[in-house]
């Protein structure tokens, strides 16, 4: 994969999608600081675990789910590394049969294509349809990485900063979870 090693401490220049751009846009009203890497398109964790050593932090899983219904949706933030079990998560959202939603309703309602999900889409879902849960790998976190959406830049923020700052502007209450590290 080809990496821009270059670490950027503020918005790009240049042409980009107005969903990226929307995403500097917030993090600078809310004066959250980050640090960008641009590198081509990262859309699995393992594409990402390369990214992970130029930008100095590990780049957050996140993984859009709904229920059979299709009528609660989740986006489920863990660490990279960690395997994922819906059986885990299903006993501690008090739901069942979660599976991965269609990218329809993840470009309806964070506006990002599969492959760009990040805690930064949740600035799309103005209705408030999609619940986000945040797994104790996450939280513990001092910094982690995530996509602008869009999967060509990763971003680093503060783990304090996405729970103090980011997440209150959104008006959005995480459901946290402590999933286990082993199947």
């Amino acid at each position: 994969m080809k990496i821009d090693t270059t670490l950027y401490t503020g918005r790009p220049e240049g042409e980009r999608l107005p969903r990226e751009l929307a995403c500097y846009d917030l993090l600078d009203r809310l004066e959250i600081p980050y640090t960008r890497i641009d590198h081509e398109t990262a859309a699995t964790i393992a594409h990402c675990q390369e990214v992970e050593g130029y930008l100095g932090v590990p780049i957050c899983k996140n993984l859009f789910l709904c229920n059979r219904q299709k009528t609660d949706f989740y986006l489920l933030v863990m660490a990279g590394e960690k395997p994922f079990h819906t059986k885990d998560l299903t006993k501690q959202i008090g739901t069942s049969r979660l599976s991965f939603a269609p990218p329809e309703q993840l470009e309806e309602f964070l506006g990002v294509s599969p492959g760009s999900a990040s805690v930064l889409g949740l600035m799309n879902d103005k209705a408030h349809r999609v619940k986000l849960v945040l797994d104790a790998s996450a939280l513990a976190l001092e910094r982690f990485g995530c996509h602008p959406c869009i999967n060509t830049s990763s971003l680093a923020l503060s783990m304090a900063d996405l729970r103090g700052k980011l997440l209150p502007a959104l008006g959005v209450e995480p459901l946290l979870v402590e999933l286990p590290d082993e199947g």
